[in-house]
């Protein structure tokens, strides 16, 4: 009796979403039907839904879609974070060379007026001077850095052997995966090797190591240098933008920068990479198959 009861609810139930209404608009002067339309509890909660859905879709789509979703939070485009950050280092390789320049008017005022001999300049640094070989100055941070790692390897005794072999067990990561485009010659002061990669491929630690240095150089764009305790030290030019700072730990094969065409000496998306051991530079290639 109770199963027989349940199924008549069950039955009545959805019989009550189904059954259909009828809604119809009367033209009051002649009471003649202008409009009707028949409508179910169960096809208005469909509509409903569908109507909600929709809203949903659309909203988002806007939102993915449009500059809105920058005014959101979280929603800062990856791009524009990138070019900030590029603004900010390029602000501030602008403001030391403006003051490089002003100092140079100076002395210029100064000779011309008379007040400064001019044999008692030596070197005037402006940004006419600025070369490949010109060296970004290093902060207050940075000297304090070199510093104290330069007090803890003082007393290192690997330094005492007059034949060292730096690559007794030690795997160098390749750091980029690219073609060599140009090869490393001493004497035509390039020291290091050129890879031509993908934008924005990762960059890659090629030892263990502590980052010494960042920065934007006109010539070399962004810069990172990583020192290893084994004595080397690399450099990685010409980045797009770099993912550590200055004091940072990094594992061999860990990603530090994305590969870029910054810097007036870039021809193309490539990355410079540099190897020294002890204050001089070698050759990659005989450390690196790449």
């Amino acid at each position: 009796m109770a199963r027989k009861q349940r199924k008549n609810n069950k039955k009545s139930f959805w019989h009550r979403i189904r059954f259909k209404y009828k809604l119809s608009f009367f033209n009051e002067t002649t009471l003649e039907e202008v409009w009707s339309f028949r409508l179910s509890q169960l096809s208005a909660f469909l509509t409903l839904a569908l109507f909600a859905f929709m809203l949903v879709g659309i909203t988002s789509l806007i939102i993915i879609k449009t500059p809105i979703r920058n005014y959101l939070p979280g929603y800062l485009d990856v791009e524009i974070r990138k070019e900030i950050m590029q603004n900010a280092l390029r602000a501030d390789s602008l403001e030391r060379m403006m003051s490089i320049q002003s100092l140079y008017l100076e002395n210029v005022a100064g000779i011309l007026s008379g007040t400064i001999e001019l044999d008692s300049i030596r070197q005037i640094d402006s940004l006419a001077h600025v070369d490949a070989n010109y060296e970004i100055p290093r902060s207050k941070s940075e000297e304090k850095f070199v510093k104290s790692f330069e007090e803890e390897e003082k007393y290192n005794l690997t330094v005492l052997n007059p034949n060292p072999v730096p690559t007794d067990g030690i795997f160098f990561y390749k750091p980029v995966n690219g073609v060599v485009s140009s090869h490393y010659e001493a004497d035509a002061r390039h020291f290091g090797v050129d890879l031509v990669a993908a934008p924005k491929e990762s960059v890659l630690a090629t030892l263990d190591g502590t980052v010494v240095f960042t920065g934007f150089d006109p010539n070399f764009g962004n810069v990172i240098q990583l020192q290893h305790k084994n004595g080397f030290l690399s450099v990685y030019k010409h980045n797009e933008l770099l993912l550590k700072e200055i004091g940072d730990h990094v594992v061999a094969g860990e990603a530090i920068a994305l590969v870029g065409n910054t810097g007036k000496l870039s021809t193309g998306p490539h990355l410079h990479f540099e190897l020294w051991y002890k204050g001089i530079p070698v050759n990659p290639e005989e450390y690196i198959v790449f």
